[in-house]
Order: C-alpha cells, then sequence, then structure tokens
C-alpha cells in the first residue's frame, strides 16, 4: 500500500487515508476545541503524510509515524493560535493532583476527553502531550518552544484541575 501511495495511486491512497483517518481524527480532536477544528488539522496531516511518504523508511510503526505528524499537524495549527503557557512552580502544588485510578476508573473515556477538552489550551495541549501521546518534558518543550519547568507545571496544572473535575463528576455522579 505504502509503495503504491508513493506511486500516486489514488486508489491505495484513499484505502490509507480510510484506514487511519478515523483513529488520527481521534488524535487531532485532543489537541482542538471541536470537530470541525480537529477536521482541518486532520486533512492538512494526511496532505504531508502524502507530501513526506519517501521519507518514511520503513523502521518503526507506520501508524506511529502518521500519528507523528498528525500531533505535529495539531501543534502547527495550536502555534498560529499563539497560545501563552503560564508558568507555576511546580514544588508549590500539592501532592494530590494526582489522578486517583479508582476515580478515573468510573468514568467512560468519552467523558475523561471531554473533561480534558474543557483545560486551557495551554494545560490540555501538554497533557495531552505527556500524558497521552508519551514525550518526555524535554521534547514538549522543545516542540512547544517552553522551558522543562514551564511544561512541568502546565501538566501538574492540569492534573490537579482534572482532579477536581473528575472528584466533582463522581459525587454529582453518587446523588
Amino acid at each position: 500500500m505504502i509503495t503504491g501511495c508513493r506511486a500516486g495511486k489514488r486508489d491505495l491512497q484513499k484505502a490509507l487515508y480510510m484506514r487511519f483517518s478515523a483513529k488520527m481524527l481521534g488524535v487531532c480532536l485532543r489537541y482542538t476545541k471541536n470537530r470541525e477544528e480537529a477536521e482541518d488539522v486532520l486533512q492538512d496531516g494526511f496532505v504531508k503524510v502524502f507530501h513526506h511518504l519517501s521519507q518514511y523508511t520503513g523502521t518503526g510503526s507506520f501508524e506511529g509515524w502518521i500519528r507523528r505528524i498528525m500531533v505535529n499537524s495539531a501543534l502547527e495549527h495550536i502555534r498560529k493560535k499563539k497560545i501563552v503557557y503560564s508558568h507555576t512552580d511546580v514544588q508549590n502544588l500539592e501532592d494530590d493532583c494526582l489522578l486517583d485510578a479508582e476515580v478515573m476508573s468510573k468514568m467512560a473515556v468519552q467523558d475523561l476527553l471531554a473533561l480534558i477538552r474543557e483545560l486551557s489550551p495551554g494545560y490540555q495541549i501538554v497533557f495531552n502531550l505527556y500524558a497521552i501521546e508519551g514525550y518526555p518534558h524535554k521534547e514538549i518543550a522543545e516542540m512547544l518552544d517552553i522551558s522543562e519547568g514551564t511544561s512541568k507545571s502546565q501538566l501538574a496544572r492540569a492534573r490537579k484541575i482534572l482532579q477536581e473535575k473528575l472528584n466533582k463528576n463522581v459525587v454529582s455522579k453518587v446523588r
């Protein structure tokens, strides 16, 4: 399929898009506020996938390669919006900001994603890159042109806010 896509075969390009678009739309949705914005990022990402397909060396996961392009496309989209990141001293945050696994297990994935989307853009981006995509703070800092400390504080604040929202959500569902 990759060879055919590189050769410009439209049917194989469509097949590749159909195979990965739904999953990659989910990635894009984590970095945007609505479906329309996510679809724009997805479209831009797939243009880059097809344009740079010759650069895929075959080492590593092809899906992972596409995911990285989608994340980078989302970050490029966010940079155009000029998101401002605030720095908070991580040591000043309470230790209880870690997400409680028991609370999280009682919620549906869609509920958790909705809560993440409610975060301010700076918190949401860093949380997604670190907690969901698995990037280390050093790489996040480079990607977003912020300090490692800012990345860490954004993550800590995002976790604290999510913990508060999760606790409130669980309490309201129990009632």
